[in-house]
């Protein structure tokens, strides 16, 4: 099974607001940045991958991903990830791919060993017959990699609780229920507490790490000259 990466990447000016009470808004916005281009080094690096697409309405956003080598699909609007993902999905099987991995752009601890393992699964099956792959988020309430053969093989919605609706879709169309964990692809950083997950991993590979740590010394100094 012949299988290309997809990326929804909206711009980063008003990014992660839910990180607001940790991170002021171009420290936001940095980080966003950041974690794409930590996400589209390694699905460029993973090996199996036939193409990397990245979908997007901003500028900067297919900027980036043109320039580290990723094929854009320009949205001449942006709406919602959802929207996004089916609008690319759509323009994917009208070039002739075959099958779909969307992942997001906030998976830091991605490495494309993790890619890898998700496209090993997909190869064990015959590559002829609908096949349907998700790893969910660390709660268990988001997708984080969704591996579709068609890529319209069932409806989309991400956001709150996407995981559940995406197995009742593989259930609807009578499909065998595969879910692989892994525990990289599933911390999205999403919330507070998401970042201090991805803090205390400690995994200085990543160059978000480096930012978020740069960022978390420079609260600390703010909050020190405020005493």
């Amino acid at each position: 099974m012949k299988v290309s990466a997809l990326i929804p990447a909206k711009g980063f000016a008003n990014a992660k607001q839910r990180l607001s009470a940790l991170l002021n808004e171009p420290e936001r916005a940095l980080l966003a940045e950041t974690m794409l281009r930590d996400v589209l080094r390694q699905t460029l690096l993973a090996r199996g991958l036939e193409s990397t697409h990245v979908v997007t309405g901003d500028r900067r956003v297919r900027e980036i991903a043109a320039s580290l080598g990723a094929e854009v699909i320009i949205e001449e609007k942006e709406a919602g990830e959802t929207e996004a993902v089916t609008y690319a999905l759509a323009e994917m099987k009208h070039r002739g791919i075959q099958a779909a991995l969307i992942i997001p752009a906030d998976i830091p601890l991605l490495r494309a060993g993790d890619i890898e393992l998700v496209l090993g699964q997909a190869a064990r099956h015959d590559g002829l017959s609908p096949f349907a792959l998700l790893v969910p988020s660390h709660d268990r309430m988001g997708t984080n990699a969704l591996l579709l053969s068609p890529p319209d093989l069932i409806q989309l919605r991400f956001g709150y609780d996407s995981f559940s609706y995406h197995l009742s879709q593989v259930a609807a169309q009578e499909l065998p229920l595969r879910v692989l964990e892994n525990e990289r692809i599933g911390l999205d950083i999403d919330e507070p507490q998401d970042l201090e997950r991805f803090i205390l991993s400690g995994d200085g590979a990543a160059e978000s790490y480096g930012k978020v740590m740069e960022m978390r010394r420079a609260a600390d100094a703010r909050r020190s000259g405020d005493l």
